[in-house]
């Protein structure tokens, strides 16, 4: 009787092993495959290169993995084949979101620098902005900068306005705003008369 249930046991545990073994092995193939049959880069002869390669190593993983509990059982064999179909058919179905939010993920670790460098220029170009506004001297000397009728102003004043809205909302389009801002900026300075050097 013992030796029944330690064989059952260790059955359980090559059944648990290889299927999850087998399971991550065609979902990963699966998804590779698809992965860069999405992306649709590389020549024709490197992509079935590639394809060759992908299925071959997905292969030698899973086959041994089925094949070793379906010599000791045939169900075994037949549960862990249903199984691979369904990881295979679920990695296959969830891959295109899998690779957008992939892509989605490394966009935003490439963006956070600019995303950061932005907002320290966009900090300097706003306190260069308030001294127009704030201080009296140079509300006194430069007037224009505060004359929003003048067009170098209404555009200084309008990318302000889409900076500041970009970077609350944390939009990919907040660095080239806050360039917008400081070239707009340097503009209306320039129309002003500011001198370079008190900018």
């Amino acid at each position: 009787m013992a030796a029944i249930a330690e064989s059952l046991f260790q059955g359980a545990w090559v059944l648990l092993l290889c299927g999850s073994v087998l399971v991550g092995s065609v979902a990963a193939t699966v998804f590779q495959v698809r992965r860069r049959a999405l992306a649709g880069t590389g020549t024709e002869p490197e992509r079935s290169d590639q394809l060759f390669w992908d299925l071959f190593l997905g292969a030698a993983v899973a086959l041994p993995a089925l094949l070793i509990p379906a010599l000791a059982s045939p169900w075994a064999g037949l549960f862990l084949g249903g199984a691979a179909v369904a990881s295979g058919v679920a990695a296959y179905r969830g891959s295109p979101r899998m690779v957008a939010w992939l892509s989605l993920r490394r966009q935003r670790r490439e963006y956070l620098p600019l995303h950061s460098a932005a907002q320290a220029e966009h900090n300097v170009l706003l306190e260069r902005w308030r001294r127009y506004e704030l201080d009296p001297a140079y509300c006194i000397d430069y007037p224009a900068m505060t004359d929003v009728r003048l067009p170098q102003t209404a555009a200084v004043i309008k990318a302000m306005r889409e900076a500041e809205q970009l970077r609350a909302a944390g939009h990919q389009g907040y660095p080239p705003a806050v360039e917008r801002f400081g070239r707009a900026l340097a503009a209306a300075e320039q129309a002003a008369g500011i001198p370079a050097g008190g900018r």
